[in-house]
Order: structure tokens, then C-alpha cells, then sequence
């Protein structure tokens, strides 16, 4: 049970807009439906989303606990780049979800390593994550780290929470630069209406820090290598996007709208390194352009 006290700026808001900015895990639709259900009562009463707070209410929120899913091993191939006794590195497919949701139950990248290490992941993420230390979007393409046990998680997870993992992506964006390199130094947070979507201009936004270097320039279009000082949600795609560079094709952030006929946004997580968690060696491991990349940079130089 979690109890909400206001303050005098948070009064005339409607309960629903005002939870989503104070819950910023869960949709506006789920928290509409927490209130629907009586789960969120103000001063002791059930009411409606659009209820209007007053300076004295009090707000209590009881969210049921998270069921658990059952996820099966399924025989899909992957493209590994890296695999020993505790680690696993591959290249992950444009359209593969990194793991089950109640949207993409089967087909993921959890479906995929629970069939190919039988049992042998990390288990700290729960049984619908497990092995996943970090992810990258659906459609963005590239090199992820899975991990075998406990252990590995752990120091790998700690890697990536001090910034000291090397993650260089390759990006196609529309427009032009006049510079050759530049920094994109935004706060990030989810967004304020929009819950899949983050923003810089969240009012709970976290450091967030994104180097760029031009790679090679189009008529409209500009191929980038990205780097990130720190990992947010979304963070070169709300970087470039904050500003008016949005990644090609990407349907979120951008328009979405392109002469090329493309699936989602135009990235690829191309390098990974990290020290090993048992050996600490340096390792870097690269995931070479997928076909589709390389043939709409073909496309380009023609354009």
C-alpha cells in the first residue's frame, strides 16, 4: 500500500493525469483501471479518474502484485558472436523483442536463449527475464550480452550502472550537421503525457549524455556513430529527435515516414565491450551492419 500526501502546486489536477506523473512505471490506461477496480482511493473513498484533488486530499494506491508468466523455450536460431560458461553475446535481429510481455509472448530473444542454454541463466530478472542485463529496442538492431548465472549478472549489472561499458550504435538521421562531431548533454525522463515515450523536458529526467560523430553525409541524410556516456531509455533516439534530427524511419520519435519502405528506426548497436566477470579481461565484440543498413546506404549515395 502506498500513500500519497499533495502539495499546494498539485491541487486542481485531475487523480489519473496526476498519478501518471508520480508513477512513472506504469500507463495512464493501467492507473485508469487501478481506479476503476477501487484500488486508488482518495481520503478513503472510491472515485473517478477524472476526480479533481484539493490540497488536503490523501491518496491510497494498492497494486496488486505482478503475476508471473510462463515462458516456454522455443527453437529459434541465433546469431552468436561470443559464448562461454558465463557469458553469451549476440547479434540480435531487427524486429526481435528482447523479452515476453503481454503484447509478444513467444518469439523473443527470452524464448530464444532459454532453448539454446537449457537452464543455465541468470535468474535474478525473474522467469520472464532471465539472462537480461541490459536490452535494446524492437526494431533496433546489434550486439546484447546475456548472462549465465547470478554472478556474471551482477558484475556486468554494476558495469553498466558505473557507465564503464563501451556501447558504440550506428545511426541514419535525417537532415544535415556542420560540424563533424558534437555532444547532446539532455536530462532524460518519461514523458509527461505519452508514458512510452521519453522526453528532454521530463520533469524527472536523469543525466544524459550522448556523443556523436559523423560517419558519412547524404543529400538529406546523415549516417552517425553514437556514443553513450550513460544508458537511458531511448537515449539516442530521444537525443537526436530533441534536436530535429530524429533517426530515419523511426515511427516514435520521428515521423516515421520515409521514401524507403523501412521497419522502425535505423539503429544498430554495433559495438559492445566490457571486462569479462570472471577473467576481468577487456573484451569488445562488433556486430556487423545488417543487410538491410547496408543496402539503404547503398540507396543513399544514390539518392
Amino acid at each position: 500500500m502506498t500513500k500519497i500526501s499533495l502539495h499546494a502546486d498539485d491541487s486542481n489536477m485531475r487523480l489519473d493525469k496526476f498519478l501518471v506523473e508520480k508513477l512513472f512505471d506504469h500507463s495512464r490506461s493501467y492507473i485508469q483501471g487501478l481506479i476503476k477496480d477501487g484500488l486508488i482511493t482518495v481520503n478513503g473513498k472510491v472515485v473517478k479518474a477524472n476526480y479533481i484533488l484539493n490540497l488536503n486530499d490523501e491518496i491510497i494506491i494498492e497494486i496488486p502484485p505482478v503475476t508471473e508468466m510462463n515462458v516456454e523455450a522455443e527453437d529459434i536460431p541465433l546469431d552468436i558472436l561470443y559464448e562461454d560458461e558465463d557469458i553469451l553475446v549476440i547479434n540480435k535481429p531487427k524486429g526481435m523483442v528482447v523479452h515476453p510481455s503481454y503484447g509478444h509472448a513467444t518469439g523473443t530473444l527470452v524464448n530464444a536463449i532459454l532453448f539454446h542454454c537449457r537452464g543455465q541463466l541468470s535468474g535474478i530478472n525473474g522467469v520472464s527475464r532471465p539472462g537480461i542485463v541490459h536490452r535494446i529496442d524492437k526494431d533496433t538492431t546489434g550486439s546484447m550480452v546475456v548472462c549465465k548465472n547470478d554472478s556474471a549478472h551482477q558484475n556486468l549489472a554494476a558495469q553498466f550502472k558505473d557507465h564503464t561499458i563501451t556501447r558504440l550504435y550506428e545511426a541514419v538521421v535525417i537532415g544535415n550537421f556542420p560540424q563533424e562531431e558534437f555532444t547532446i548533454d539532455a536530462p532524460i525522463g518519461r514523458h509527461h503525457v505519452d508514458r512510452k515515450k521519453m522526453s528532454t523536458r521530463s520533469k524527472s529526467s536523469r543525466e544524459a549524455i550522448t556523443h556523436c560523430k559523423v560517419v558519412e553525409r547524404f543529400s538529406n541524410y546523415t549516417q552517425l556513430a553514437c556514443s553513450l556516456e550513460t544508458g537511458r531509455t531511448h537515449q539516442i533516439r530521444t537525443h537526436l529527435a530533441s534536436i530535429g534530427h530524429p533517426i530515419l524511419g523511426d515511427i516514435v520519435y520521428g515521423s516515421g515516414k520515409n521514401p524507403f519502405k523501412l521497419e522502425g528506426q535505423t539503429l544498430h548497436a554495433k559495438v559492445l565491450g566490457f571486462h569479462h566477470p570472471s577473467t576481468k579481461e577487456y573484451m569488445e565484440f562488433q556486430a556487423p551492419l545488417p543487410a538491410y543498413f547496408l543496402s539503404l546506404l547503398e540507396k543513399l549515395r544514390k539518392y
